[in-house]
Formats: structure tokens, C-alpha cells, sequence
């Protein structure tokens, strides 16, 4: 077999493929080689900027941190030199020479007693102690401030830089600095603040003052991008002559001869017989395609039927669905009865918030019943609770805007029947508690009892026997009642506390 013969028995993509890779691999390799070569050293030139960059920041920090330490050693020195005198005074008078250097400070003596403070400064612990010659330099998370401390003869003295003093040195750099952060071991200063230096921001770590402490630096995180990328990778020449190749290979390899396969699929009349040209090319995908059409002309009864047998039962679930909200809108409408019957001269915003949190009770018991199908296991009773509590809150008069909730609740499942009265029960009773008690926290938990039953306990300061009952509590306990009802089970009330038992699915 000549190699012609073998080129012709390939794949269609294996041809396409064995002719741009012998046009275009050599070209592709060498531009991919410089354009990738390119590409890391902007991207290492990036980087030593963005550090230069960072350097100067912390240097001019640095700087700062040790011309006010200098000045305040050597205005110190002075004082001590002379202690006839008022030292604070000395010191301050000796600072008052020296351009941009802070003005408050306190003195102590060796054994870190204060000795006097000046330009409002308020003394800071005694510890640490610093031998003459000495400086240490750490965070004061109180203040959010450097301290700074030296020793000379005769005691010692302090100073501190607040963060704005660090952040105006850092922008005095010139270095386009995002977040900068400041650390001593125990302690951190957010200088520069940014919301995720981690992920947008080039970080880098520089330790000052003799190591006492250590600056976090990010920068802008500058990179090529992948436009840019594409750019120096794909040139035109290449898009160009790989287009060409292409057009004219597909053109003759599958253009022609599926047009001919689409010619033949258009003419078939269905209930006639299909007619596929026997000759499509040298293409072995298209001859495979040909023969998967007249296959599936002979599925087509088939899946005709079965889409008939999906669309009875689906007409069947809607006729369910429909059912059970008919039913639902039922029991909303016997709720709204008895709180009609029952109202005298209603507040028309609290009636219709009333009515809006038992329709909104319902329509999350119909979201909840689509989102996990009855077929198995019904509806999930702890993403319901949870939602609806946190309706509930949401939904609160001004006065109970901060109730809190409390939940304790198992992965139980029910019906959907059930689903909706323990909704209204929640919903009744939360009601109840935030109109009469705001103030008081509500403790709800679902716990299984058994394998085919739960309980629902929902506990309130506000549930409570009163000697006096009014009339709006006994409409409460009415409707409560006739919802535990619903749930073929007696209403268990104790003194704080309501409990009703619930019928559920058996754990998986």
C-alpha cells in the first residue's frame, strides 16, 4: 500500500491535523518560544519594579521611625544632662530645632518611673525597660501607634507615630502602595488597608528597627494579560496561511459532501422511504453519518410513543400539583375567616403584614414541595424551618425587628400536607410572640421521636397561661389548635413551651 493510499484511509481531523502540523509547527514552536521568552522577563521586570517599589516605601517608614527615635535620644540626652531644670521642657525646647519630628514624648526614670510628659502625651506601660544607648520599637494596639523608646544616662524616653504619620511617609515614596501592614510578633497596624491583599496584590515582607519589627508591603499585581498573550503567540501570518489550509481541505473533505447528505435529509417525507446518496467522499465520519440517519428514521416510532407515555404523566402531575394547591388555598382562606370574624377596629398595615406572613408561610412550603419531589422522600422540614424563620424576621413589625430566633432542627422529612399546617403553627405562634413580647428570644426545635414521627417544640417567655385571657389570645389558641389538629395530633402546652407531634418519612 503506497503512502497515498494510507493518507486517504486516515480520519478526516487526522489528515486536517498531519498537514497543519507539518505547514505550521515549526513556525508556531519558534514564535511560542520568543513570544513566551518575552513574557517572562516583562513579567520579571514587573516584579522588580513592584519590589524597588516596596523598598522605598519601607525605607522611607524606616526613616522616619529612626529620625524621631535620633531626635528624641538626643533632646532626652540633654535633659538628663541637666536635671535642675524641667526636663520635659529641656527635651521639648532641643525637639522644637528639629523638622518634622513629633513633639509628645514622655520621660521615665531608669527604673521606668514617669518622670514628666509633654505635648499631651499619655505614658504608656513602664516594660519594656531600655538600657542607655538602646531602642525598641513596638505596636500599641490601643492607640493603633508605634511606640518608640530610648535609652540614655540618667532614663529613658517615649514617643509614638501614629498610622497616619506611617501612611503619609509610605505615599511620600512614591510607591503606589495598596496595603501596608506593620507587625511585632504579638500585634499588627493596618496602615494601608485593602479588601483581599492575599488574591489582588503583590505581597512582600521587610523586617525594620533591628527586627522588632516587620512590614507588609503589597503592590499592584501587574501582569501580562492573556490578550496580550494571544497577541505576541497568534500572529496574523500565521491565522492567515492556517485559514487558508483549512478552508480549502474542509471545503473538498466534508463541505461537499455533507451538502450532498443535507439535500437528501431535507427531501425524505416522513412515512416515506429515505434515500442517502451511497457515495460521499473519502471521509469515513461522513459515511457513519449517513448510516446513523437511517437509524434513527427507525427509532423515530419509538421515541414518538415514549414522548406520548411522558406526556400523560405529566399531564397526571399537574392535575396533582393543581390538587394540592387548591387545597392549600383552603386552608389560607379558613385562616382568614377566623381572623376576620374575630377583628374589631384592625390596623389595616399590621392586617395585611398578618396576611402577608401566611401567604408567604405557604408559598415556602410550594417551593420547598417542587424543589424535593414527594416520589421519595418528601419535603426537607430543616431548609423549610430555616427559611421561613428567616421570612419571619425579615418580615417583622419595627418593634420586633432584633427577635431572635433559636434553631435546633434534625434532617426530618414529611408530606406536603403536613408541611403546610406546621408552617402556619411556626408562623402563629412567631406571630403572636413578636406582637406581644418583641423583646423575648423563641427557641424552635424538630426532633424525631421515632421512626414515623417528630416532634416540634417552639418555647417563648410570651407563651404563657394569663388569668385574664383577652380576646386576642383565645383567637391565637383557637387557631393553634385547630392547626395541630390538622396534624392528627393533640396540642402539648406547658408552661413557656408548645409541642406538637408530626408524622414523618423513615430515616434513609
Amino acid at each position: 500500500m503506497t503512502a497515498a493510499e494510507r493518507f486517504q484511509r486516515l480520519p478526516t481531523a487526522a489528515k486536517l491535523l498531519l498537514i497543519l502540523t507539518a505547514l505550521l509547527l515549526p513556525i508556531g514552536v519558534a514564535l511560542a518560544w520568543l513570544g513566551e521568552t518575552g513574557i517572562r522577563e516583562a513579567d520579571q521586570a514587573i516584579a522588580g519594579r513592584n519590589e524597588d517599589q516596596a523598598r522605598a516605601a519601607v525605607k522611607s517608614i524606616e526613616s522616619l521611625i529612626a529620625r524621631n527615635a535620633l531626635a528624641l535620644r538626643v533632646a532626652a540626652a540633654g535633659a538628663f544632662h541637666n536635671p535642675r531644670g524641667d526636663l520635659c521642657a529641656t527635651a521639648a525646647d532641643a525637639l522644637a530645632t528639629a523638622p518634622a519630628i513629633t513633639r509628645s514624648f514622655a520621660l521615665r526614670s531608669p527604673s521606668g518611673e514617669i518622670l514628666c510628659s509633654n505635648g499631651g502625651f499619655l505614658p504608656r506601660d513602664a516594660n519594656p525597660l531600655v538600657a542607655p544607648g538602646d531602642i525598641r520599637t513596638w505596636i500599641d494596639p490601643s492607640w493603633r501607634e508605634i511606640d518608640i523608646r530610648v535609652g540614655v544616662a540618667g532614663g529613658m524616653a517615649t514617643a509614638s507615630l501614629a498610622s497616619s504619620e506611617l501612611r503619609a511617609a509610605a505615599r511620600d515614596s512614591g510607591a503606589p502602595v495598596k496595603f501596608l501592614e506593620i507587625r511585632d510578633g504579638d500585634n499588627a497596624l493596618g496602615v494601608i488597608s485593602a479588601d483581599n491583599p492575599n488574591g489582588d496584590l503583590s505581597l512582600s515582607e521587610w523586617p525594620i528597627s533591628n527586627g522588632n519589627l516587620k512590614i507588609r508591603v503589597g503592590m499592584p499585581h501587574e501582569r501580562i494579560t492573556t490578550g496580550e498573550r494571544l497577541l505576541l503567540l497568534l500572529p496574523l501570518l500565521m491565522w492567515i496561511l492556517a485559514a487558508v489550509v483549512t478552508w480549502l481541505l474542509v471545503t473538498r473533505l466534508l463541505i461537499r459532501p455533507l451538502r450532498r447528505l443535507e439535500r437528501a435529509v431535507i427531501a425524505y417525507q416522513p412515512g416515506g422511504e429515505l434515500e442517502l446518496p451511497q457515495r460521499l467522499g473519502p471521509s469515513e465520519e461522513i459515511q457513519e453519518l449517513r448510516d446513523a440517519f437511517g437509524r434513527a428514521i427507525d427509532r423515530a416510532e419509538e421515541s414518538e410513543r415514549e414522548t406520548t407515555s411522558a406526556l400523560e404523566g405529566q399531564r397526571r402531575l399537574v392535575r396533582e400539583v393543581h390538587h394540592r394547591v387548591k387545597n392549600n388555598l383552603q386552608v389560607v382562606a379558613s385562616l382568614l375567616n377566623i381572623h376576620g370574624r374575630s377583628a374589631e377596629t384592625a390596623d389595616a398595615r399590621a392586617a395585611y403584614a398578618g396576611i402577608s406572613r401566611r401567604v408567604g408561610a405557604l408559598s415556602i412550603v410550594h417551593r420547598n414541595h417542587f424543589a424535593d419531589i414527594e416520589e421519595s422522600r418528601g419535603i426537607s422540614l430543616r431548609p423549610l424551618v430555616t427559611e421561613l424563620a428567616a421570612e419571619l424576621r425579615a418580615g417583622a413589625p419595627e418593634a420586633a425587628r432584633g427577635l431572635r430566633i433559636d434553631l435546633e432542627l434534625d434532617s426530618l422529612y414529611t408530606t406536603q400536607d403536613a408541611a403546610v399546617a406546621i408552617a402556619f403553627l411556626i408562623t402563629e405562634i412567631i406571630e403572636f410572640a413578636m406582637l406581644n413580647a418583641p423583646s423575648d428570644p423563641i427557641e424552635l426545635s424538630l426532633r424525631r421521636t421515632s421512626e414515623l414521627t417528630g416532634r416540634l417544640t417552639v418555647s417563648s417567655p410570651v407563651l404563657r397561661p394569663d388569668d385574664d385571657e383577652q380576646s386576642e389570645k383565645l383567637q391565637f389558641e383557637r387557631i393553634v389548635a385547630g392547626l395541630a389538629k390538622q396534624l392528627r395530633s393533640p396540642l402539648d402546652r406547658k408552661l413557656g413551651r408548645y409541642a406538637v407531634d408530626l408524622p414523618v418519612f423513615p430515616s434513609a
